[in-house]
């Protein structure tokens, strides 16, 4: 079943509870991308990939291309609906991240592709981080009380909120 990619709208960072069908939305994403090109892996990463953590309600993916394969990562995510980042401070084209949403009954679900060479430290950094989220309940509640924290304090926008918790993770 083909998943629709609607037009990413910017929604205001705020805390929200664990939602047990980002996990579902996310895999159905990730083999969209890989049915169109099977060089390309792609793994849920983020709040969202972690059952039972809370956070802002995006889902975050990361596609994991071989090298030279920058391009055809875009394409391939540009034929299925993803935009370019339209913000303050967009990620470079040479590691960009492409934007969209997924809306299932009345839910909206923000989506960050952040596309990454299969040979930057960065593809292990963040499965690192998200494999240790999994693994350790007690990390996990203090993630949770670090993006709690920020998100209650002065956020300007999701760019603001990133920046802030760039110290956790």
């Amino acid at each position: 079943m083909e998943i629709e990619i609607q037009e990413y709208k910017e929604q205001f960072p705020a805390f929200r509870d664990y939602d047990p069908k980002a996990a579902a939305i996310a895999q159905r994403l990730i083999d969209a991308t890989t049915s169109r090109d099977s060089r390309l892996r792609v793994e849920h990463i983020g709040s969202s990939s972690v059952p039972g953590c809370a956070g802002k309600g995006y889902i975050d993916l990361l596609v994991i291309y071989p090298d030279g394969l920058l391009e055809a990562a875009k394409l391939v995510l540009s034929d299925l609906g993803f935009q370019r980042q339209q913000s303050r401070d967009p990620f470079p084209e040479d590691r960009p991240m492409r934007v969209g949403s997924v809306v299932v009954g009345e839910v909206r679900y923000p989506v960050h592709a952040h596309v990454v060479a299969a040979s930057s430290p960065e593809v292990a950094d963040l499965l690192w981080f998200r494999d240790r989220l999994r693994a350790n309940p007690s990390l996990q509640r203090e993630y949770e009380a670090e993006k709690r924290r920020i998100l209650g304090g002065k956020v300007l926008d999701g760019i603001d909120y990133a920046e802030q918790k760039s110290t956790f993770v």
